[in-house]
């Protein structure tokens, strides 16, 4: 079996690869939150400690996973993230380059500043918060550093389900399991969300072809906020007990401060163009991983 080392693998990103690659391939899963039996501890933002455990164990990849993800945290601890987001990641490709080994690393849609309708892989980034800019910064040290890399770059992540899971489809579920009979949701956000499950099988492809460089990576079908929320009113059937009243983003103004662009919608044209685009389209994807994860729930 080869061997890969996943870094920051404690979220719901790391439980989808866990998934995915542990049968076919010896897995070393660690994160500074060690909240699942096959994870270690280890923070990547410590580089001896990064550099030991990584050169020991000897992998024949290095996925490089965690970050920051709370736009709002990011914006007020922009030090910690730039940390955590971006020199871990220079930390990630000194490591890979040492060993002459592939890296992955995660990038996001959030990244472009959403003047446009969608963007493609080539379509040039305009970073809006700390969050963006941490992350663009990353990525683009690993296209300027790395001698062998996969960037993918994910939408809407959802996935891991409750204890896992701290974006919107699980905000949303958890406002209904509260008791709540209106939901406000804003209807002046663009995007595309992707299944944590998906994406892994997906990257798994990409890595055994050896096609490196950087992929949009992102379910089928362009969507909002609004649609993804009525799409769960829909699949859960409690379209006549839940309200769903829309707003603009102006009216969650004081709890989501940091900037987001209006659409952060991608297209996978890469995997589109080389016939590698295997994930599904977002209502598909958000109807497996309800049945999946959220059964008992509600």
């Amino acid at each position: 079996m080869k061997k890969i080392y996943i870094a920051g693998c404690g979220g719901m990103l790391g439980e989808a690869f866990y998934g995915q690659f542990k049968d076919d391939y010896e897995l070393k899963c660690t994160d500074k939150d060690v909240n699942a039996s096959w994870l270690s501890l280890l923070d990547f933002r410590h580089f001896d400690a990064y550099k030991n455990e990584v050169i020991t164990f000897n992998p024949d990849y290095l996925f490089h996973l965690g970050a920051y993800t709370d736009l709002e945290f990011c914006e007020q601890n922009a030090d910690e993230t730039y940390s955590t987001n971006t020199l871990a990641v220079e930390s990630a490709v000194y490591l890979a380059n040492e060993l002459d080994i592939p890296l992955l690393y995660i990038s996001t849609a959030g990244i472009f500043d959403g003047k446009k309708e969608f963007y493609d892989d080539w379509d040039q980034p305009n970073p809006l918060g700390v969050y963006a800019r941490s992350k663009y910064m990353g990525e683009r040290f690993v296209v300027e550093n790395a001698k062998r890399y996969l960037i993918c770059r994910a939408g809407w992540m959802m996935g891991g389900g409750p204890g896992k899971d701290k974006k919107f489809v699980q905000k949303i579920m958890k406002q209904i399991k509260d008791g709540k009979r209106e939901l406000f949701i804003v209807n002046d956000k663009d995007g595309t969300p992707t299944y944590t499950h998906d994406f892994a099988i997906n990257l798994k492809l990409l890595l055994e072809k050896e096609y490196w460089g950087l992929y949009n990576m992102v379910c089928g079908g362009q969507t909002s906020r609004l649609e993804v929320a009525q799409e769960i009113i829909s699949i859960l059937g409690i379209q006549d007990k839940v309200k769903i009243n829309e707003v603009s983003s102006d009216y969650f103004k004081s709890e989501y401060f940091a900037p987001r662009p209006p659409s952060e919608r991608l297209i996978n044209r890469k995997l589109n163009i080389r016939g590698l685009n295997v994930i599904r389209d977002w209502n598909i994807a958000l109807k497996d991983y309800l049945d999946s994860y959220y059964q008992d729930y509600l």
